[in-house]
């Protein structure tokens, strides 16, 4: 270690904030370097000055009197209008916590919430890209949706709605297993041009009303929203306004079968 790496340690080495391995490493330097040292030991005598007496001043006795003589001419109505100030104070202040603790719980529980689906989305994109790079997109390859539906039969727990929407421009190509947030999940597999989109499917935990479109992650798309008692999640390297538009096909779709 050089100095230009051991001064910025040396206050958090007189603070005891270092792990071991450093600790030792800075220790070692000041042994062999007399201008660290010196910069560590005004450490020592600046603390030794601030724990001394001699920066503690005390109020001349005057002082103590003046004030002692201003407090016993206030009278009763001062008292009284103190105790009430004294109330009102924490009556205001325990008013004041509790709203901050309301606002602090409904923030957590919001950012869990938020911090929980941007992780699912993170789990939903790697899942796409897995499928592309072992070049595993579908389990079975159809365009028929009364072919790709049959064969989820049994392999899952529910019955995923299976969707053409060639004549949108979004063939279907198929669909696979896989296995997001927890449990096996319905993927199923679309085109558009040379893109591929996957929408993973499975029972929903909660009922958003509206399409959700998240932030680009890793330069791939997500849509996200829940309809029919499912989750949907759409993920591709096809531009926003376009996957948008196939989630709004999708759940126009469910709908209508209804």
């Amino acid at each position: 270690m050089n100095c230009p790496d051991a001064r910025p340690l040396l206050h958090a080495y007189f603070d005891r904030e270092l792990d071991l391995i450093r600790s030792l490493e800075v220790e070692s330097h000041l042994t062999d370097c007399s201008g660290c040292d010196r910069a560590y030991q005004s450490l020592e005598v600046l603390r030794r000055n601030i724990r001394s007496g001699g920066l503690y001043h005390h109020a001349p006795p005057a002082l103590a009197a003046n004030i002692r003589s201003r407090s016993t001419r206030t009278g009763a109505s001062t008292t009284k209008a103190r105790h009430f100030a004294w109330r009102w104070d924490w009556t205001f202040a325990a008013a004041a916590m509790l709203a901050l603790a309301v606002t602090g719980v409904s923030w957590l529980v919001m950012s869990n919430r938020r911090s929980a689906g941007g992780l699912l989305a993170q789990e939903v994109v790697s899942a796409h890209v897995r499928s592309l790079m072992a070049d595993h997109a579908t389990d079975v390859t159809s365009t028929d949706q009364h072919t790709v539906k049959p064969w989820f039969a049994g392999k899952l727990d529910f019955s995923p709605p299976v969707i053409d929407l060639a004549p949108e421009g979004f063939p279907l190509t198929g669909g696979r297993l896989d296995y997001l947030s927890g449990r096996a999940v319905a993927a199923l597999v679309y085109g558009r041009r040379k893109h591929v989109i996957n929408l993973f499917v499975w029972p929903a935990r909660e009922s958003p009303d509206s399409v959700r479109a998240g932030p680009p992650m890793n330069g791939f798309n997500v849509v996200h929203w829940a309809q029919a008692g499912m989750d949907w999640w759409a993920v591709s390297d096809l531009n926003a306004i376009e996957l948008g538009q196939f989630a709004e096909l999708i759940r126009a779709r469910v709908v209508a079968s209804k």
